[in-house]
């Protein structure tokens, strides 16, 4: 409608102004001519109701019709399934997606239908969406008007294969790391992966390839087709409406029953049924149909009346909210509320709220439930203050005295069954969530290393620690050949070393054991229990590594050789009364360990370093190698102090395993001199891998076990190496 030149008054350029900044017509009709257009035809509305004239009872014909409902039945519709519960590959998301349908939320009915998701390309709305068997089904109709909305209609009636997608809000997300397995709309995904636990149905689209290829969409075009009548049928139209069919044949649906549709004329092409449905007979029988300006009008009357729907709307939002709600009003605007849900929100929002006092949000992470297992496990609070920050603290603090079934649900996130009604369902509900088994894994981790640091290590300090990438057997290579330096010749040669190897073997193995959060737990609610086997398993792998290391050096493994590896053969070995743990005696044993020769009956050159004792003679050999003075005990003598030569000299080393009788071979009297072990090592350990802890990982339980099973083992192995790198005085005849 053309704009008139004068000015119509101020209330005309009010209404004109703030219909032209709605933020609904500003996202429909993006340009500014056609959007004053449409507001300029809005005002005029009032005016043309009152006209009557010829050119505006020819404009009205599709709205006469329209009225009789054929209309509505010419739409074409659809059903599709737009998402299985599965899979899916989304921009933005670095691993796939599961969308949670117990999460998803459907607010309403009448949901968008767009083309590739966008908001520009509307194709029309749902008149249906539910959830069912685990999918969610749309059916609606294609009722925009637009090039893209036929162009669905017009491709699916040729037979292209269409899928759906749909367009959500996301609310909430978890992250599924590595080889975890989570349980989804009833089926089972392993990690990594993306689960959006809850989400609000935005909008559905027509695509060509969706990211859940297992959707369908499907069009059935309804057209009414219409049958020709002769000129004298058209009698009964009105005067007006023969003015406007005056130059073409008139088409009228009949009144009672289904026009067939008639079969083509010889040389015509056939109809396309996915074609868009013609119009009603009472504009088909127009020449006036073919004119853009009525086609035109017939537009803007469709988008006056969608225009003034959602003023209407954005109106009375406006007027519940009267300015003293914003965010309601524009959270209501966007997201298209009705009236009754608009109210309902600002009659909460206007409840008189009760004064709080406001409590600063504690902690909930993962760190929070791990403290409170560590407090409950008996751990030192040092170590635990140690270990975390004051807001972890304080909250765990609120959460001590929790039993596994609390715990459990709190570190979860969400409510859980009844145990001792529904076990199994229980774990499953406990155990889908991503949360609680990492929590617990951290947990007995924890607990396994505290149990694992509670044995004595003094193996570390008189052991080679090496590491093997697997578990084949390994050789070590000793170098003992000469080496000499040797003067070059007036020729400038230099002469190679003679290299002769000395062969050791070594070979990883794994040691572990199973343990479980077990049904008797759960009920008895012990979270103190929990705690303490993983402890006790840390404990057990600590003792695995001593038993093996002192086991093998005092059972006297015999060597290649055919003989013992302390041996007096290899000189490394001396027994008497003067080889207690005296001055004299150290002495003696400083010596015997100097005289050490290569293969090559060169010297070794390699002194020592380390005085292991048990833990009998730990005071002695501390006090060898602290005092300085030591007084004599000779009768001639007594009393008199001498100066001490081996002071400072060695670096003690003391095992309780050294004199356990459960061990073969164990002694109170008998000590050891070693050297540097990264030197010269008599006793070699290695770990795969270089990892020299104990791992726990969560495993599934078996069919005998109701609950939830974990493992904890270490890859190690021990084996002798050099003789050369340890003497042994047996500290009596």
């Amino acid at each position: 409608m053309p704009l008139p030149e004068k000015r119509k008054g101020e209330k005309h350029d009010k209404f004109v102004q703030r219909c032209m900044s709605d933020d609904v017509m500003v996202h429909e009709f993006p340009d500014a001519a056609q959007r004053r257009a449409l507001c300029e035809a809005q005002w005029e509305k009032p005016k043309m109701a009152k006209a009557n004239t010829p050119d505006y009872l020819t404009f009205i014909c599709p709205l006469t019709v329209e009225a009789t409902g054929d209309a509505e039945k010419s739409r074409p519709t659809f059903r599709m399934v737009a998402y299985t519960g599965g899979l899916m590959r989304i921009t933005g998301f670095p691993h796939p997606v599961v969308v949670d349908l117990e999460g998803l939320t459907i607010d309403r009915q009448e949901i968008p239908v767009r083309l590739d998701h966008n908001p520009r390309q509307g194709v029309g709305h749902t008149q249906r969406v539910a959830i069912e068997g685990g999918q969610v089904v749309a059916e609606g109709v294609i009722s925009r008007d637009t090039s893209w909305a036929r162009d669905v209609a017009k491709s699916a009636a040729n037979g292209f294969p269409w899928q759906a997608s749909i367009g959500a809000a996301v609310i909430d997300a978890e992250f599924v790391p590595n080889g975890q397995v989570v349980t989804v709309n009833g089926r089972t995904f392993t990690g990594p992966l993306h689960v959006v636990r809850e989400a609000m149905l935005k909008e559905i689209s027509f695509v060509d390839s969706g990211a859940d290829t297992n959707t369908s969409a499907k069009i059935a075009a309804r057209t009414k087709e219409t049958e020709s009548m002769d000129d004298s049928k058209t009698a009964r139209n009105t005067d007006v409406q023969k003015d406007a069919v005056q130059d073409a044949p008139a088409k009228e649906a009949p009144e009672t029953e289904e026009p067939k549709q008639e079969e083509p004329k010889p040389g015509e092409p056939k109809e396309d049924p996915g074609a868009p449905a013609p119009t009603p007979a009472t504009v088909n029988a127009s020449a006036a149909d073919d004119d853009p300006a009525c086609l035109s009008e017939r537009q803007v009357a469709e988008m006056r009346q969608q225009m003034a729907a959602e003023m209407r709307r954005v109106e009375v939002i406006r007027k519940l909210c009267g300015g003293k709600h914003p965010d309601i009003e524009a959270k209501a605007i966007e997201e298209g509320w009705n009236e009754t849900k608009t109210e309902l929100h600002v009659l909460r929002a206007s409840r008189p709220k009760v004064r709080t006092v406001s409590v600063p949000q504690r902690p909930t992470g993962p760190e929070v439930f791990e403290a409170v297992a560590l407090m409950a496990s008996g751990v030192p609070m040092s170590r635990v203050e140690a270990a975390y920050q004051a807001p972890v603290l304080e909250a765990a603090e609120k959460l001590r005295g929790v039993g596994v079934q609390e715990f459990c649900e709190l570190a979860s996130g969400r409510q859980l069954p009844r145990f001792r009604r529904d076990a199994t369902g229980w774990l499953q509900a406990a155990f889908s969530t991503a949360s609680l088994p990492g929590i617990l894994s951290n947990i007995a981790n924890k607990m396994l290393l505290e149990g694992y640091n509670y044995i004595e290590d003094a193996w570390r300090q008189v052991c080679k620690i090496a590491s093997v990438n697997d578990f084949r057997e390994h050789s070590r290579y000793r170098m003992a050949g000469s080496f000499r330096f040797e003067q070059v010749g007036p020729d400038g040669e230099l002469k190679h070393g003679k290299v002769d190897e000395q062969k050791y073997g070594q070979k990883a193995d794994t040691h572990g054991i199973m343990f479980a959060l077990t049904r008797q737990m759960i009920i008895n609610d012990d979270m103190g229990a929990f705690t303490d086997i993983p402890r006790q398993i840390g404990m057990g792998a600590a003792e695995a590594i001593a038993d093996a290391v002192w086991g093998l050096l005092l059972s006297n493994p015999t060597q290649s050789d055919g003989k013992a590896f302390f041996s007096t053969d290899h000189k490394n070995y001396s027994a008497g009364a003067d080889t207690a743990l005296t001055v004299d005696g150290l002495t003696d044993a400083e010596v015997m360990f100097g005289e050490q020769t290569k293969p090559n009956g060169r010297p070794m050159g390699i002194p020592a370093s380390i005085l292991l004792v048990p833990t009998a003679l730990k005071v002695p050999a501390e006090l060898l190698m602290t005092s300085l003075q030591l007084n004599e005990t000779t009768t001639a003598n007594k009393g008199k102090p001498s100066a001490n030569p081996h002071v400072g000299k060695f670096e003690v080393v003391s095992s309780v395993y050294l004199a356990n009788t459960s061990f073969s071979g164990a002694s109170s009297k008998a000590w050891y001199l070693l050297a540097d072990p990264n030197r010269l090592p008599a006793i070699e350990i290695a770990f795969l891998n270089g990892v020299d802890r104990p791992t726990v990982e969560k495993t599934d339980a078996d069919f005998n076990t109701l609950g939830i099973q974990f493992r904890g083992y270490i890859d190690f192995g021990v084996r002798e190496q050099d003789w050369r790198g340890a003497q042994k005085n047996k500290g009596e005849a």
